[in-house]
């Protein structure tokens, strides 16, 4: 997004030097149509006031420095003269920039600050030992723990929000028999639970890679709100991220004895990466993030669906989201080349909060066949499973499905993300060789 933005932007402005030709009231309108439409993007969100301020200070900088960069070209008194002081100018020019990328710097301290205090923080969490067996020994399958740096991210903002410790707060309040705020020593101070769980996005596609499994630690939510005492007539949770991005999560996931959803500190025996929640973040088995893993967390609301919209709800996506059961292929990949004769296949798969019974795979439209599956500590976490199948020279066709504890066996009908997930047998085409 980033990098594709600043192409375009290069390129309009390029178009507003040339249009300075003509008169630098063209160049001008380009200049102020980008602002209209920086302005409309910051329209309604929490920092509108602080983001517009910037898009107007963009403005009259792109105004200031069009005219003092062509003033020497286009009224040049002596050619060598002129030349020489577009280059002085855009040296000048460009001098202010570094300046100011060093100023950015220097205000992006919080950051430095924030990271600090992350990595000076003590808290009674463990790493978490990988079951013995989850692994099925297929090189390729994803790795059965998810490292952070390799967990997807999914967020509304390009920079995530920066808090330090000693200044967070989490307040629960709506519906309750009384309010309560937690500082984060509050809640560290609190008993800790930790477990394996896997967490999904709900625009994960067939055989996507948006999702991870992780050893998370923190308190318990459920804890929480016995403290402060719940209304009968409540049915969810409204959970607010400091960047303004909000969710709604059902009470009763959030109060289930037998899911361990909690106010996750950690991951994998580290304090929360700051791009994956710091200092806060939700966890609940079972459920879609757009409805449950709010990272950088700073307000719960006990409360009704009935009377509020959240983030994602008011775009069309559905009020509650149970994750699917699904099946993924890593091995081989799609459009990969293989020997002839025994190859070994596998993926994982998932039904978090309902567990996985069984995996089975077929090759070119044929009989299914049991893929061994890895031991899992949890049905809340992912699965990985393996097979070997006999194949001649030429193009082959894999396909995998999984069947939940229930008794639900995938469905081959391929839906969208929207609104609640997406379903299908991933498949994937292979040559040997």
């Amino acid at each position: 997004l980033v990098t594709g933005t600043t192409i375009v932007l290069l390129g309009l402005c390029a178009f507003a030097g040339l249009l300075t030709r003509r008169h630098s009231f063209f160049a001008d309108l380009v200049f102020f149509a980008l602002a209209a439409i920086g302005l409309a993007a910051t329209a309604g969100e929490n920092e509108g006031t602080s983001e517009a301020f910037a898009v107007v200070i963009g403005l009259i900088t792109w105004l200031v420095v069009l005219r003092v960069l062509t003033e020497p070209v286009l009224r040049p008194k002596v050619p060598d003269a002129s030349r020489r002081a577009f280059l002085v100018r855009v040296g000048a020019v460009g001098v202010g920039a570094v300046a100011i990328a060093v100023i950015g710097q220097v205000a992006g301290g919080s950051r430095r600050a924030v990271e600090q205090a992350r990595r000076l923080l003590r808290l009674p969490i463990t790493r978490g030992a990988q079951p013995a067996g989850a692994d099925v020994g297929v090189s390729g399958i994803a790795s059965w723990r998810t490292s952070a740096s390799e967990f997807y991210k999914v967020g509304v903002e390009i920079v995530p929000p920066a808090i330090r410790p000693s200044e967070w707060t989490l307040r629960i309040h709506g519906m309750v028999d009384h309010e309560l705020t937690l500082t984060y020593a509050d809640l560290v101070a609190r008993k800790f639970t930790e477990d394996w769980v896997t967490i999904c996005c709900v625009s994960n596609e067939v055989g996507g890679n948006l999702i991870g499994n992780a050893f998370w630690s923190g308190p318990l939510i459920r804890d929480v709100l016995a403290e402060v005492g719940i209304h009968p007539d409540a049915d969810a949770v409204k959970q607010t991220s400091s960047d303004g991005w909000t969710c709604g999560t059902p009470v009763e996931a959030l109060l289930d004895p037998q899911r361990n959803a909690m106010l996750a500190v950690a991951m994998n025996g580290e304090p929360l990466p700051v791009e994956h929640g710091f200092p806060v973040r939700m966890i609940v088995p079972g459920l879609y993030g757009y409805v449950s893993a709010t990272k950088w967390l700073v307000d719960l609301e006990v409360t009704q669906f009935s009377q509020f919209q959240a983030y994602w709800t008011q775009n069309g996506w559905s009020e509650k989201g149970p994750v699917k059961t699904e099946s993924r292929i890593d091995v081989p990949r799609d459009g990969a080349g293989t020997k002839t004769g025994r190859v070994r296949v596998g993926g994982v798969a998932w039904s978090q909060h309902t567990g996985i019974e069984k995996v089975e795979y077929q090759v070119d439209g044929g009989s299914w066949q049991l893929a061994e599956l890895g031991k899992v500590p949890s049905v809340d976490t992912w699965v990985q499973w393996a097979g070997t199948v006999d194949v001649d020279k030429g193009d082959h066709k894999l396909a995998v499905r999984a069947t939940d504890k229930t008794g639900y066996t995938q469905t081959p009908v391929r839906r969208d993300v929207v609104p609640n997930g997406a379903t299908g047998w991933h498949t994937i085409d292979f040559h040997s060789s």
